[in-house]
């Protein structure tokens, strides 16, 4: 797909990418200020690999203030970027053969990772018609003597699906009788929550299964940060230091500067994500509206992140399968991402992390394109 997409650009085509997982919002001035402040003063240089103290005391703030969770700074660790952080604990815990279950549709990373740390994937499939949730009993159901970690991720990529309240806790629930389960919960997208109610996450509804519980967070989504590489990971002693150990060995420290910008982001002002949110929702309304409009195309309203996931089953007769789908659309000039490479089928992703009027332009396209 990317390569294409460079190709028709190449040609002189006029292409739309709603392909791309990233705020198209400016990051902050006050970050951008605070990353300046940084370089003129001089750090440049190595800080500790699992981030700086300063840092690390605005994520013990962030934890708190945005995901409920009360963790000392002993418990938290700074990684270039959120990925790195789930890669660090995956490569700690999993050994050959022990197994990872992972809601699917899933994001692209999660079986790679789990694949590279030896593990197997255990799907724990969700369809459209739950709005890509799944049950406790479903949980337990997939729950086998190899298993080793339960992934989740709320708000969702792809499916902007947001775990409510009761589901964490039936899933509390299930884990008290699976006592070597460790659970990674990726809350990368909290800020970004159209519900009305609070973020839930497990490790503050659940406070007893504190000592198996990874919470991943970060700048990127919240802030508009995304090249600045800012990870943040709250989790029991043991795993953090194993973690930094690993990335001493692989990358080192997080950016220097990078650290002082999220420092700003953290402690700084929030008010402007209250607008950000507003945005995203009038252009996720925009998206369903349209995406419902079109014959053989169907998305439910997704409740969190900035991400479609839009089932286009009736439309394979015609096309095979999603990717020839997708590159159809490609040749329309929008660029798109097929469900399968999410773990689903039959459909494909689009991010609505794009100015409205680029938005309007590529469903026009996508309508004409199936017309």
């Amino acid at each position: 797909m990317t390569d294409r997409a460079i190709q028709l650009r190449e040609e002189g085509r006029d292409i739309i990418s709603l392909s791309v997982g990233e705020p198209d919002f400016a990051t902050p001035a006050h970050v951008l200020e605070a990353a300046k402040a940084a370089l003129d003063a001089g750090l440049t240089k190595y800080t500790p690999v699992g981030g700086t103290s300063q840092l690390k005391r605005a994520a013990v703030l962030h934890f708190a203030r945005d995901l409920g969770i009360e963790v000392p700074v002993s418990q938290i660790t700074v990684s270039a970027g959120g990925k790195q952080a789930i890669f660090h604990a995956m490569l700690a815990t999993v050994s050959e053969g022990e197994e990872v279950i992972v809601p699917s549709p899933w994001w692209v990373s999660y079986p790679e990772i789990i694949r590279f740390a030896g593990g197997k994937v255990v799907p724990l499939k969700t369809s459209a018609t739950n709005n890509f949730l799944f049950s406790p009993a479903d949980l337990e159901a997939q729950i086998g003597p190899r298993t080793q970690w339960v992934m989740l991720n709320s708000p969702g990529n792809p499916t902007g699906a947001c775990y409510p309240r009761e589901l964490l806790l039936g899933i509390g629930e299930v884990l008290r009788r699976h006592p070597r389960v460790m659970v990674l919960s990726d809350d990368i997208y909290a800020p970004i929550n159209y519900s009305g109610a609070p973020h839930a996450t497990l490790a503050a509804l659940c406070p007893d299964l504190a000592e198996r519980i990874l919470t991943v967070s970060g700048v990127s989504k919240s802030h508009a940060m995304t090249g600045f590489r800012i990870g943040l990971a709250a989790g029991p002693e043991w795993l953090i230091r194993a973690m930094e150990r690993l990335q001493s060995h692989s990358s080192g420290n997080p950016c220097s500067f990078s650290q002082a910008a999220a420092v700003a982001a953290l402690e700084g002002p929030q008010e402007f994500l209250l607008d950000w949110r507003e945005r995203f929702r009038a252009r996720r309304d925009m998206v369903v509206g349209a995406i419902n409009a079109i014959p053989g195309l169907s998305t439910p309203t997704p409740e969190g992140a900035f991400y479609c996931m839009i089932d286009a089953a009736p439309l394979m007769g015609r096309f095979g399968d999603d990717a020839k789908l997708a590159l159809h659309i490609l040749e329309h000039g929008v660029a798109i991402v097929p469900a399968s490479a999410f773990g689903g089928r039959d459909g494909f992703r689009i991010s609505f992390a794009a100015d409205e009027a680029k938005l309007d332009e590529a469903l026009r396209r996508i309508a004409k394109a199936l017309a």
